[in-house]
């Protein structure tokens, strides 16, 4: 995937009409929806580069077809996946020959006909999700399978009847995570839409009260309350956190504090968390606060000779 993204030219009208269209009557109301900073959608919306990830939220949510409007940017090279450009599967830009960006959905990542087994890892996390208050955490290097495992996880939950909720923190803005109670906001924004629930921030958020308070009380008072069925809850690339000391303690003392609601409350047992990342938990945390010593730890190992081979033969390598 791409790093970057920006809108074609020739489409940022139409990506304009998009928004009142859709429901949104200013752009800072899309913000707002997306959980994004208003400059990342005035960004989007004006044909300047946004991150991948925000670029095909925006697109989900006006709509709109990345494949068709988007323009990848890799270094200095632009690659336009535009009709009236694209000819027999290739374009060619200033004397280079390039095949158009392919947009696969996270479902194609992610199908498990393409997923690699490593026994006895799967088994026993199928058997840490069932447990009231569950806790898994992966660790890996990228490219290594840690987000595969945790969508089979969420696979194999929701067909125990459990709802889920994966999220990427990949996505959320730095202008959002810098901040702990607008990111602490963020994540029960996102929470809530994937569960198909209303946004209540306004209902449950007391100024009075501390930011972990505020989320701990809507999950509690509103979330887990709504939904009568364990809900799990998949937090991909945490490590995205780590370098915010200001946020990084707060909001990994509140997903333990989660995690040990479990043993006190039956509501909380409601919640189990899969928590993923990619390097080594570098930021001073209190052992009694930490999210990273508990529950069931999975390291996943290097890929065999054999799985690598086939691993090649799935993904036509």
């Amino acid at each position: 995937m791409p790093r970057s993204l920006r809108v074609s030219p020739s489409w940022v009208e139409k990506v304009k009409r998009a928004v009142p269209r859709n429901g949104f009557p200013r752009q800072v109301d899309l913000a707002v929806e997306l959980g994004l900073a208003s400059d990342t959608v005035r960004k989007f919306l004006n044909g300047r580069p946004v991150g991948c990830d925000n670029f095909l939220e925006i697109c989900r949510v006006l709509a709109l077809e990345a494949k068709e409007i988007a323009i990848e940017l890799n270094g200095e090279l632009e690659i336009a996946e535009e009709q009236n450009l694209v000819k027999s599967g290739e374009m060619k830009s200033e004397g280079v020959v390039s095949k158009p960006t392919k947009f696969p959905a996270e479902a194609e990542f992610l199908t498990p006909e393409l997923y690699i087994e490593r026994p006895p890892i799967e088994a026993q996390c199928y058997e840490a999700i069932l447990q009231p208050g569950a806790l898994i955490r992966i660790k890996a290097p990228k490219q290594m399978g840690k987000t595969w495992l945790m969508d089979k996880i969420l696979g194999d939950a929701a067909r125990e009847g459990y709802r889920t909720v994966p999220l990427n923190l990949l996505r959320a803005d730095h202008s959002v995570i810098a901040h702990l109670d607008q990111f602490l906001r963020w994540f029960c924004a996102r929470v809530s839409r994937q569960l198909q629930l209303p946004n209540r921030l306004a209902d449950f958020w007391d100024e009075d009260l501390g930011s972990n308070d505020n989320c701990m009380s809507y999950f509690e008072d509103y979330l887990l309350a709504e939904i009568d069925t364990p809900i799990v809850l998949g937090l991909d690339n945490v490590d995205r956190v780590f370098p915010y000391h200001t946020v990084a303690p707060d909001f990994f003392g509140l997903l333990r504090a989660c995690h040990e609601a479990g043993n006190r409350g039956e509501i909380w047992q409601n919640l189990r968390l899969v928590v993923a990342h990619s390097t080594e938990v570098y930021i001073p945390l209190n052992i009694n606060q930490s999210p990273f010593n508990v529950g069931l730890p999975i390291e996943l190992p290097e890929f065999s000779p054999e799985q690598v081979q086939e691993l090649t033969l799935k993904h036509q390598l």
